[in-house]
């Protein structure tokens, strides 16, 4: 029995790359001798074992064969007499087909160690087109490398676009997609995963909300970069910036959903795209199990982003309304992130990525000040129906002596 280091441990390790996690794959063994040594076997599709002590993973080494559409339609051979070769013939990416024998020898049969330091992103085989999961993890791993100058081959861009072209990205399920998806939005450069989606096609089959956004126009005097969807990828490197939210990145890239239903009689202006982007959020999320606290920072950025950005020219009681309508008093810690994303919004513009956003500073002071009154003390002066009107005139006091200040 044979145990080598595989995959992303190889590979960042000659990236200089801190190590997340390590995997390991083992040759010449069975199931059966691994869990006479106490390993924990876990997996359903093939054997994949828990170390005893360490908890790291160990797999058979193994091949596999396409039997059947999608990502499910697989045979695997997890024999004792498949090679590390076997098993690397496999993989995704050359950069992820390196192994590490306990001398510390690599084993490189498909040239990742060179693409590594030419830093292009290469499948393996032609067997790379039978899995749709890899036109994703190419795009995720697009955005995670770019900083490091890493670029797909045109070779491997051309297979996705057949993939795409062939119907099999369609085998992909709503899982999966919000998997990678998710991983993508909490590292650095996300909007390199969707540009690259964008490019080889499949951003229109598992996004057609944001493919929608490119090409359309808004007026160049708020938008100097014009195009709706490069605006939304500019929004979402701030939203990068400002906050490891999940949920306020999300936000960012769906906020201005509703640009792409705007007619065309109606551009480059956009009215009422506030109301129709909260809704195709709403859809979005139904579509793909999008965690509850983005779909609704989501839906409220959408809906209420304009309200934000116009805060300095707002009625005391409009103001107010924005307030309770997004849920401020019960919910102070999500009516912040929704100040980071309108604020990633008005600053993901070509050429103002550094103006100043006093909106959300004023914002906040109002909300301090309309907080300040004490709800207890006045429900006990009023009854009924009235507790909330009296609460409610109160607060808009509070804000109006803010805004004297």
């Amino acid at each position: 029995m044979q145990i080598f280091l595989v995959g992303g441990a190889v590979r960042d390790e000659q990236l200089g790359i801190s190590l997340r996690e390590r995997d390991w794959c083992v040759v010449g063994a069975t199931p059966e001798i691994l869990i006479a040594d106490g390993y924990k076997q876990v997996g359903k599709d093939f054997p994949v074992f828990l170390h005893p002590t360490t908890s790291e993973e160990y797999a058979l080494a193994r091949t596999e064969r396409k039997t059947g559409p999608g990502y499910h339609g697989f045979t695997f051979d997890f024999s004792a007499d498949v090679s590390i070769e076997d098993d690397l013939s496999r993989r995704d990416l050359t950069i992820n087909a390196i192994a590490k024998d306990d001398e510390g020898k690599l084993i490189d049969p498909h040239g990742g160690l060179k693409d590594i330091e030419k830093r292009v992103l290469r499948h393996v085989s032609d067997a790379f087109s039978e899995d749709p999961v890899r036109i994703l993890r190419v795009a995720k791993f697009a955005a995670r490398f770019s900083a490091l100058g890493f670029r797909i081959s045109v070779e491997t861009m051309t297979l996705m676009r057949s993939m795409v072209d062939a119907g099999e990205i369609d085998a992909l399920v709503a899982d999966r997609v919000w998997k990678e998806t998710e991983e993508v939005l909490r590292g650095n450069n996300s909007r390199v995963f969707f540009e690259v989606l964008r490019n080889c096609g499949a951003l229109e089959r598992l996004f057609p909300e944001l493919e929608a956004l490119f090409g359309v126009p808004q007026p160049a005097k708020w938008h100097p970069e014009i195009d709706t969807g490069l605006h939304t990828m500019l929004v979402l490197d701030q939203a990068e910036q400002r906050s490891p939210e999940l949920a306020v990145r999300f936000a960012a890239l769906t906020h201005d959903l509703g640009k792409g239903t705007t007619p065309k009689d109606a551009l480059p202006s956009h009215p009422g795209h506030e109301a129709r982007g909260a809704r195709l959020v709403r859809e979005l999320a139904k579509r793909l199990p999008i965690p509850k606290s983005c779909r609704d920072l989501g839906v409220m950025v959408a809906q209420f982003h304009t309200h934000c950005h116009q805060a300095l020219e707002l009625r005391n009681k409009t103001i107010l309304d924005l307030l309770e309508k997004t849920d401020a008093f019960r919910r102070p810690e999500r009516f912040e992130h929704f100040l980071i994303a309108c604020e990633a919004d008005a600053k993901g513009r070509t050429g103002l990525e550094n103006c100043a956003y006093p909106q959300s500073d004023f914002l906040r002071g109002a909300f301090a000040a309309a907080s300040s009154v004490d709800a207890g003390a006045i429900a006990k002066k009023h009854q009924g129906a009235k507790i909330p009107i009296a609460i409610r005139e109160a607060r808009a006091k509070a804000i109006r002596s803010f805004k004297e200040l």
